[in-house]
């Protein structure tokens, strides 16, 4: 249901843009933006095929993803390096020690493709961000600077912190599941569970995450500072890592949040493995059937790009 609703109002917003860009066009103001579209189009077929030839996506994943991809880079080339950045990294952590994860998850797909379903609520609240950044003043490279521009700022340190999250959360689970030698703690109780719990987390699990954050805050800068001009380097390092780490570590925390409460765990007793439903043989560890690991997904990230550039908007403040 939440995938489908995301996928209406993505619709929606990218019939608005189309709208936008022929009232730019009509303007005489679209030589800009043609060359951009041309670029966009370009990268995010090479992605898309890239991800095919690599098997990390599936066919729905990649056209979806050329969706995503194209609103991505259209908006800003930012967007572009935090978006890339978190499909090449969290692909390598899903086949990172796959062996045994295969022991471990029922549900584990060989491979790790992505489809339709994983990009659209992974990318859907960056995607989104990025369009209504868009329509709000066009196609560009800004540093975020919520004493100048709050809005626009907002908004990219949204996508960032979206994306930020999603790597976070995609590091602490695969790695941290494949790292893990002592059983992870429930968030909800702290009392250990098996490993691959929804809910659960390790040490490693959420250094992982702010380290996945972190690189798509530092990946953001580097790609800040190769475009624009007259960018106060320590100032923009300071605030584009620390969104990153944040957005990893909340979107690592409130997932769990999320998974140990909303979101069944339960082992098989034939099996060893953990798995997310309910049935004969299935012994329960935490959480109601009410969310599977796409919703989980979904709601972390819009969370995550609503709290994390608003709470680093309050503290920015209060600091200057």
């Amino acid at each position: 249901m939440l995938i489908h609703l995301s996928a209406v109002v993505l619709s929606v917003t990218f019939i608005y843009c189309i709208a936008n860009f022929t009232l730019q066009c009509y303007h005489g103001t679209c030589e800009f933006y043609i060359g951009r579209c041309i670029f966009s189009v370009i990268v995010s077929l090479l992605v898309a095929g890239w991800g095919l030839k690599k098997r990390s996506l599936n066919w729905t994943g990649a056209l979806s993803g050329i969706f995503v991809g194209f609103i991505h880079t259209y908006s800003s080339y930012c967007f572009l390096a935090c978006l890339f950045t978190f499909f090449y990294t969290s692909s390598k952590a899903t086949h990172f020690q796959s062996e045994r994860k295969k022991k471990i998850e029922a549900e584990y797909k060989e491979g790790g493709q992505r489809d339709w379903h994983q990009v659209l609520c992974n990318g859907s609240a960056s995607t989104l961000m990025a369009m209504v950044y868009f329509l709000n003043g066009g196609s560009e490279e800004i540093p975020i600077e919520f004493n100048k521009n709050y809005f626009r700022s907002w908004l990219a340190a949204g996508v960032l912190a979206a994306l930020a999250g999603a790597n976070g959360d995609t590091w602490a689970s695969e790695i941290g599941t494949a790292m893990a030698r002592k059983e992870p703690l429930l968030i909800t109780s702290l009392r250990k569970v098996p490993v691959g719990t929804n809910g659960g987390f390790t040490t490693i699990g959420l250094v992982s995450s702010a380290l996945g954050g972190a690189l798509v805050g530092f990946v953001n800068l580097i790609t800040l500072l190769i475009i624009s001009n007259n960018v106060d380097v320590l100032q923009q390092a300071f605030l584009l890592i620390f969104i990153g780490t944040f957005g990893g570590f909340f979107g690592s925390i409130f997932d769990s949040l999320i998974g140990a409460t909303l979101q069944y765990s339960g082992v098989d007793t034939r099996t060893g493995k953990i798995v997310e439903k309910p049935g004969i043989g299935v012994k329960h560890i935490s959480g109601r059937p009410l969310f599977d690991n796409h919703s989980v997904n979904m709601i972390t990230t819009v969370i995550t790009s609503i709290t994390v550039p608003t709470i680093t908007a309050h503290l920015y403040s209060c600091l200057r």
